[in-house]
């Protein structure tokens, strides 16, 4: 006998009653649990998904409010950074360094301190701005490779005309014997068109090869999932490196959307001889270490010629190397970006794609520009990540209003070049975006550079930018649709959910 229309209602009453107890409780709880070692900003975000949607948001917080890597990984991690200090501990810095601002050796023991990676002169950097020739650079590498090849990239893809050819090099080196180590993320890549292709090429050849940060419940290891290896390295027999914003996949990203319209990505890369070689060898080595327990990278390393003696140095350009992510808790490369742009004194050049700054950085910028500082910053005039793009914009008036010139890169290409200059002194070029993924969440590089000659290679690409560009003014930007100016504002506030 079913129950009555009175007995279901009063069911139904303390069912209600139960389910607004659960909900006041889980906002009650969260609000002393949320805040911990949090931005207030991002804190103030994930409570206000809480207390609106409190199943959702709690589920979103359960999964993506961890910035932290697993207890192995971090062990891995610091014993790697210990190792690094023993080992370099008796470093000093270059002799031709003296002649540097005093500010510069500030950053340096900064780096040092937070990466563990030392200051080091004696190297050729070339920065390299197209995207066909930086890949052919490195096929080209591959195929004088006599020992090894570390290859490490974000998101790797095949096709015929770019990225083929570079896999064909890969794989004739495996064959000859050379020791050939390849790491990709593996979420970064899993959602490329034919990753599957992919990874059957990779499995017949001879290659070595890992996926980074791998999302695998059978095997265990889970962790909050947008956490990535971000980085872009290739090191050749220790000799030749490749570092910056490209990853190794065709330039439109093997997307049917980017193919209509004409999208590619345009990047920046710098080719590396020299001591700073080392230093990418060893971010590589590291992050090798983490995926598999091989200790045959080390041996390899050992192998090439390092330290180079200083008459066998192929060039003059001092670089540091900074890692950076989620490894170290100490966000290293916001607490050098920001050193940097407090130090300017006459001019600052920016370029990110995806420029989401959280309070310390926005500040730092704005007082810059505040105080006289020459700030310009190269975006997309349109975006390839819908919510990124418009958290983005939500930050054009606040700089605009402090004096910063914003030039926005044509459509429909996206300008993924992650670099910026401090005025004569100091160029930054690597695999970091300004935003506050970049600074928690992902695994970054960012090198270092100093000198005239280094900023002014790096300028001379932002020039060409500005070329192209069309730059917004303030009025302008005033009068942009109250639609726009709410989807932005909401974007922003999504950005902060870490």
């Amino acid at each position: 006998m079913w129950p009555s229309n009175e007995v279901l209602l009063q069911i139904g009453g303390v069912l209600w009653s139960v389910l607004v107890a659960v909900e006041l409780a889980v906002r009650y709880f969260m609000i002393g649990i949320v805040p911990g070692n949090r931005r207030p900003t991002t804190a103030m975000a994930w409570l206000l998904a809480i207390f609106f949607l409190p199943v959702v948001g709690l589920v979103a917080y359960w999964l993506f409010a961890n910035p932290r890597l697993s207890r192995r990984r971090l062990e891995k991690q610091k014993r790697a950074h210990d190792a690094i200090m023993k080992a370099t501990g008796h470093m000093q810095l270059p002799e031709e360094f003296h002649s540097q601002e005093e500010w510069v050796e500030s950053a340096v023991m900064l780096n040092r301190n937070l990466g563990a990676m030392p200051l080091e002169g004696g190297n050729e950097v070339q920065v390299i701005s197209d995207y066909r020739a930086s890949l052919e650079a490195m096929r080209k590498e591959i195929d004088k490779a006599t020992r090894y090849v570390h290859i490490q990239f974000y998101i790797m893809g095949d096709d015929p005309d770019y990225v083929g050819p570079v896999l064909d090099s890969l794989e004739a080196a495996a064959d000859r014997g050379v020791h050939v180590r390849m790491l990709f993320d593996h979420l970064g890549t899993l959602r490329v068109k034919g990753y599957r292709d992919f990874k059957n090429r990779l499995k017949k050849s001879n290659i070595n090869w890992r996926p980074m940060l791998p999302i695998d419940l059978i095997g265990r290891r889970w962790r909050r999932p947008d956490l990535r290896n971000h980085r872009k390295i290739m090191v050749v027999d220790g000799e030749v490196a490749f570092t910056g914003s490209q990853n190794l996949i065709e330039p439109g990203y093997k997307r049917e959307s980017s193919h209509k319209v004409g999208r590619e990505w345009v990047e920046m890369m710098l080719r590396v001889e020299g001591p700073l070689v080392h230093s990418l060898d060893v971010t590589f080595a590291t992050d090798w270490w983490q995926e598999d327990d091989d200790q045959e990278v080390l041996m390899d390393m050992n192998e090439a010629r390092h330290p180079l003696a200083y008459e066998e140095r192929p060039g003059s350009t001092l670089a540091q190397l900074l890692p950076s992510g989620p490894g170290y808790g100490t966000e290293n490369n916001l607490r050098l970006f920001n050193t940097l742009i407090y130090s300017a004194s006459e001019r600052l050049e920016i370029t990110s794609p995806y420029f989401v700054p959280d309070d310390s950085l926005l500040y730092a910028i704005t007082t810059a520009a505040q105080r006289g500082v020459d700030v310009e910053l190269y975006v997309c005039e349109e975006g390839d990540q819908f919510l990124v793009h418009h958290a983005q914009q939500s930050y054009y008036q606040q700089l605009l209003e402090a004096g910063v010139r914003i030039h926005r890169y044509p459509a429909p290409m996206v300008l993924h070049t992650k670099c910026f200059t401090v005025d004569d002194e100091v160029a930054v070029v690597g695999s970091s975006n300004m935003d506050m993924r970049s600074f928690s969440l992902n695994m970054e590089i960012s090198v270092m550079l100093l000198g005239k000659d280094m900023v002014d290679a790096v300028n001379a690409v932002q020039n060409q930018y500005r070329e192209i560009s069309t730059e917004i003014t303030l009025s302008q930007w005033r009068r942009r649709p109250r639609m726009q100016r709410w989807i932005d504002n909401v974007a922003r506030l999504t950005a902060t959910l870490q």
